[in-house]
């Protein structure tokens, strides 16, 4: 009896262990969803999602132009924008004196020397100072830095001032081949076409660079503008040149105005071809005025 009594106490004295279980050990429980996770465990994108949030952030670049917004607005920071604002217009300023002086030059060595090209050059300095007002006034507003609205304004004024300018030297270019006008050569048409051609050309550079920052149609034509002003006084240097050693080539310096004219008239049109269709679709879109 006794040895009974002492396995029932022994077995009163604590509850049972069972025995481990036979088998390959249990798998460690994967970690609940909180805030020790490791960023690292996420699974990678497939292809098609890249692909799917590619195209939503098109979209949304589109969106933004059909709302009257310029590319820039997507690119650009705000105090980066109104960094290249104040750009812009500083260049806009720097090229209104320098083409307005460069403009009475080129009309003074037209008058005195009877030059086609430089007549050319005067008009399209003129328009070089007429279109960087129309940047001025484009980016005269801080808050309408990324307008679409105000910038398909800018550039349909600037085609229809292409327009006229050009059809002035094309009528002034053959008005003076059709009279055989001869051109004088001396150094002073000389001094002018050399600096004419020098600070239009860097001016082209600055707006070109300013305009693809910014997305700007209507500083990118001003550029243009600036560079067949450049173009134009270096072929009064050609011309000149020519005709100094060579007289029989006495045609070159109308036909150089012509061909100048043309392509002035060409982009003016190309110009508001584009600009007017956006000018109606914007129209409903301003927000900044």
């Amino acid at each position: 009896m006794e040895p009974a009594e002492g396995s029932e106490r022994r077995r009163s004295a604590g509850p049972a262990v069972p025995p481990p279980p036979r088998g390959p050990p249990p798998m460690a429980a994967a970690p609940g969803p909180g805030p020790l996770c490791s960023p690292a465990r996420e699974p990678p994108q497939s292809k098609e999602e890249r692909q799917l949030r590619i195209s939503e952030s098109g979209q949304f670049s589109d969106g933004l132009e059909d709302r009257g917004l310029l590319e820039s607005s997507t690119r650009l920071k705000p105090h980066e924008a109104q960094n290249y604002r104040k750009k812009a217009l500083w260049v806009s300023w720097f090229s209104i004196i320098v083409t307005l002086a460069l403009a009475v030059a080129a009309f003074t060595v037209s008058v005195m020397r009877y030059s086609a090209s430089a007549f050319g050059f005067a008009f399209d300095a003129i328009l070089d100072v007429l279109s960087s007002a129309i940047v001025l006034w484009r980016y005269s507003n801080a808050a309408a830095v990324h307008s679409a609205h105000r910038e398909y304004i800018a550039c349909v004024i600037l085609g229809v001032i292409f327009l006229l300018s050009s059809i002035c030297i094309v009528v002034k270019a053959i008005h003076d081949l059709s009279t055989r006008l001869l051109p004088e050569v001396d150094d002073f048409l000389f001094s002018v076409s050399i600096v004419s051609g020098i600070l239009c050309s860097i001016l082209a550079v600055l707006k070109f660079m300013l305009g693809k920052v910014l997305t700007s149609r209507a500083l990118i034509t001003d550029g243009f503008n600036s560079l067949v002003g450049g173009v134009m006084g270096f072929s009064i240097l050609l011309s000149a040149e020519v005709f100094k050693h060579n007289a029989s080539v006495w045609y070159l310096d109308g036909s150089m105005g012509v061909l100048i004219g043309l392509t002035i008239f060409a982009y003016g049109v190309k110009l508001l071809f584009d600009m007017v269709p956006r000018v109606r679709q914007t129209r409903h879109y301003e927000m900044f005025e």
